[in-house]
């Protein structure tokens, strides 16, 4: 007779998952709550005290830590010095362990004492987990209700052979991984509270296979982490549209980050992760209608995002575009109905927009993997330093803070226009800034005329200033800090225009 343990949490499937083990001639061992779930089902269950004959003990905090357990479990049946020392010490051969682990996470996320946290660390299922999954050529381990039936139907046919074993030992090992991760993120957050730790314990789950990467020669996954406390593109619903390709994935989450920054209602147009045109209006669709316009050549196949309801005015401005994603908190209606009749374009909906810059940005490098933390600081009119003899307008003041946020989000080199809470032009990635600047000028829907310019860090020469005033700029925000400052802020004092410096540098790359 082969003999099976069966400790679960999560008892999904596992009466049905017992009786046709039971049926095919497994002697079950078996713990508290699920040992009395499957006898109460007419399962003949041996209860793991009874066969090791020790008793649960610390309210059921040691239970399966025995030797009679862990000696059945890791001895190796292809070698005979294991097999006589199970004879010598009156143990049993274990062939199966079906084990999930006690709900850490849930009981974590609602904000349980830390008692009661604790106690949902589990020991034993671990340590069953990982005995069994070292053991896997001579144990099955079976950690997902998922794979019962895949389990049952192998054993029925005599094929639960070597490679079904590998394939359910790496789960388990995946298994007790996130477990512990969760656990360890736990204990850094709680008590540690140190940014950067020596070590970076991180755990992801696969969301979806994409059909390829960022070009079709690559594959690629998406993945989100075990807890995501802010709004984004893997606790989206899409409601509408073809799966999400690679790209859809990385313009949507830029195009998200800019309206997250915005109560009033705002529209962002993506193109390649930078803005094409973004704008704050009194209500949505003229947000989106000042968007587009800002530049419709580029925002041709974007994505669009809004940070209020996708009404039906809006739907009637979207509808004739050619857009890949339309992105917001929730679609009305009339606004379903207009857009589900563009087969292709995806829709997706957030719910209520949540922020939060808690978690660090983590970028991969072929070497290893850079962190930095994702909060930029508020500025407000008073944070701004004038630096020129010419003060901003109120409404120049309104427009560099606008054009500031925009600036965080577009590839450095990068200059941002701005006029009346619309983007009128936006240098993006160059390696000059004064060629970001004049990059703009080039573009007949730029009106750049009376229009304020956001710079992501300092110049280091006049020139960038004299090019931005030849194309109308009246106002410039910084940050400030280049030996040549005094040379800027001169440039500035001789076209008569505004500057202010905000200390704070908005390099993206």
């Amino acid at each position: 007779m082969k003999t099976a343990v069966i400790s679960v949490y999560n008892k999904e499937g596992i009466v049905d998952f017992a009786k046709q083990l039971s049926k095919l001639g497994y002697r079950i061992l078996s713990t508290g709550g699920t040992s009395s779930l499957l006898k109460k089902n007419n399962i003949d269950v041996t209860e793991i005290s009874e066969f090791t004959g020790q008793e649960e003990i610390l309210d059921g905090r040691v239970k399966s830590l025995h030797p009679k357990i862990f000696g059945g479990i890791l001895a190796d049946k292809s070698n005979k010095d294991h097999l006589q020392q199970i004879k010598k010490h009156s143990m049993e051969s274990i062939s199966l362990v079906c084990v999930n682990l006690y709900p850490f996470l849930e009981t974590m996320l609602e904000k349980s004492s830390l008692k009661e946290i604790l106690e949902n660390i589990d020991i034993g299922g671990p340590s069953l987990i990982r005995a069994a999954a070292k053991n896997y050529s001579s144990v099955a381990v079976v950690t997902d209700h998922s794979d019962y039936n895949k389990v049952i139907d192998a054993i029925k046919s005599n094929k639960l052979d070597i490679k079904l074993k590998e394939y359910l030992a790496s789960k388990a090992f995946s298994h007790t991984a996130k477990y512990d991760v969760i656990i360890n993120r736990f204990f850094f957050e709680r008590f540690e509270k140190n940014t950067f730790p020596d070590v970076y314990n991180f755990t992801f789950e696969k969301v979806q296979d994409l059909r390829y990467g960022e070009n079709p020669h690559q594959k690629a996954a998406l993945y989100k982490p075990y807890l995501i406390n802010e709004t984004g593109i893997t606790n989206s619903k899409q409601i509408h549209g073809k799966q999400l390709s690679y790209n859809n994935i990385l313009d949507g989450d830029e195009a998200l980050s800019i309206i997250k920054d915005f109560e009033k209602p705002t529209a962002a147009v993506i193109k390649h992760t930078n803005p094409s045109g973004v704008a704050s209006a009194e209500n949505i669709h003229e947000a989106f209608q000042k968007a587009h316009a800002a530049d419709p050549k580029s925002a041709f196949g974007g994505i669009v995002a809004l940070n209020k309801t996708c009404d039906k005015k809006t739907a009637e401005l979207l509808k004739p575009l050619f857009l890949e994603i339309v992105i917001c908190p929730k679609f009305e209606k009339d606004a379903l109905e207009i857009l589900q009749n563009k087969k292709n374009l995806r829709l997706m909906e957030t719910g209520k927009i949540n922020v939060n810059y808690s978690q660090p940005e983590m970028r991969r490098v072929s070497s290893g993997l850079l962190v930095q933390t994702r909060q930029f600081p508020s500025i407000s009119e008073k944070d701004l330093k004038i630096v020129t003899k010419r003060k901003p307008t109120k409404e120049e003041i309104n427009d560099l803070l606008f054009a500031w946020k925009i600036n965080k989000h577009v590839k450095s080199n990068s200059v941002v226009f701005a006029k009346e809470e619309v983007t009128v032009g936006i240098g993006a990635g160059q390696m000059s800034r004064v060629d970001a600047i004049s990059l703009i000028s080039i573009k007949p829907e730029s009106n750049t005329k009376d229009s304020v310019m956001s710079s992501d860090a300092f110049f280091p020469f006049r020139d960038g200033v004299d090019q931005a005033v030849k194309i109308g700029v009246t106002a410039i925000i910084q940050p400030g800090g280049s030996i040549r400052d005094q040379e800027v802020i001169d440039a500035a004092n001789e076209h008569g225009i505004a500057m202010v410096f905000s200390g704070i540098r908005l390099f993206k790359h």
